[in-house]
């Protein structure tokens, strides 16, 4: 019975960084799901409103997504993700991910608006949701991970 406890309890131990990866995990994506809804929710109210007084579709999810992800940068950064490495490498990597997103939810536009012809305002919401599952997964393992400090850098 002992020897039984003493197992578990070894075996309970060694799964604690596990354990504690999963909080981290799960409080990130709690931040980051809180963000996005208030952020998301006025930048979709932005570009309802744009689209309805005239502006293309295309055109108002470009600027609105340049705008949405500059402002996100500093958020993700430092409130959801708490990221300490290089700010110029997880800014290009940043960069290069919503370059990613972006194309995404333009190839989205593209196929079920202009080829399928949906209503713009039901596609770009859901392209909203499958951007940041994508942007998410993104920046927790290439955009604001430790890389820069195993690698030495810090600029």
């Amino acid at each position: 019975m002992v020897r039984r406890v003493s197992v578990w309890l070894s075996l309970y131990m060694n799964d604690l960084p596990v354990l504690e990866k999963t909080q981290s995990a799960f409080v990130q994506l709690t931040r980051y799901a809180f963000f996005g809804v208030v952020s998301n929710s006025l930048g979709y109210l932005a570009y309802f409103l744009l689209t309805y007084l005239g502006a293309t579709p295309k055109i108002t999810m470009t600027v609105l997504y340049g705008v949405g992800a500059a402002i996100g940068y500093i958020g993700n950064r430092n409130v959801t993700f708490a990221h300490k490495g290089s700010l110029l490498g997880s800014g290009v990597r940043y960069f290069i991910t919503h370059f990613i997103g972006y194309f995404i939810n333009l190839v989205i536009l593209i196929i079920f608006i202009d080829r399928l012809g949906y209503a713009h305002q039901w596609v770009q919401a859901i392209a909203v949701f499958v951007v940041a599952g994508f942007l998410f997964i993104a920046f927790k393992f290439f955009v604001f991970t430790n890389l820069d400090e195993l690698k030495g850098n810090r600029l």
